[in-house]
């Protein structure tokens, strides 16, 4: 059965690979690879994937979304994808106690009906139903209570 997953996986891949994929069919294209559709935010303007899984995600501006955590998505966003997975991840940061983190990698457990978010060697498992809708993203972060000032949310790496 996993070598069927893998075959229909690399015929995705392919199918994608062939032109860049609209915005709207992206949070489409994420469950066929075994990931949720939420991960990735409304905002999105554009999505191009290659033949190696290597893909671009572009916003239409940084933004903001209240999952458990509070996360940040710059305007662009990139990483490796293969089933179930995503590696090499930049542009997702993600407030942990006092501090934001990047989110270097992310693994769909479906066993478990996990979803597991890396930073580095240390990693967090959080129910994918979290991520079964697309989020709505915001310009600026919620003003709920315990987040920090605006001041101290990460800023757009153009402006570090």
């Amino acid at each position: 059965m996993a070598t069927s997953f893998r075959l229909l996986s690399a015929a995705a891949l392919l199918l994608f690979a062939a032109a860049a994929v609209s915005a709207d069919e992206v949070h489409d294209a994420l469950p066929t690879y075994g990931l949720p559709s939420g991960l990735l935010p409304d905002s999105v303007k554009s999505y191009s994937l290659a033949a190696n899984g290597e893909f671009v995600v572009e916003l239409e501006a940084p933004c903001y979304v209240q999952f458990s955590h509070l996360v940040y998505y710059e305007k662009t966003i990139r990483g490796k994808l293969s089933y179930g997975a995503i590696s090499d991840l930049s542009g997702i940061q993600a407030k942990k106690l006092f501090i934001w983190v990047s989110i270097t990698d992310i693994e769909a457990h479906p066993a478990d009906g996990t979803i597991e978010f890396k930073v580095g060697f240390l990693s967090e498992s959080l129910s994918e139903k979290q991520f079964e809708s697309v989020p709505h993203c915001k310009a600026k972060a919620s003003a709920r209570p315990g987040f920090f000032p605006e001041e101290l949310l990460p800023l757009p790496v153009s402006e570090v």
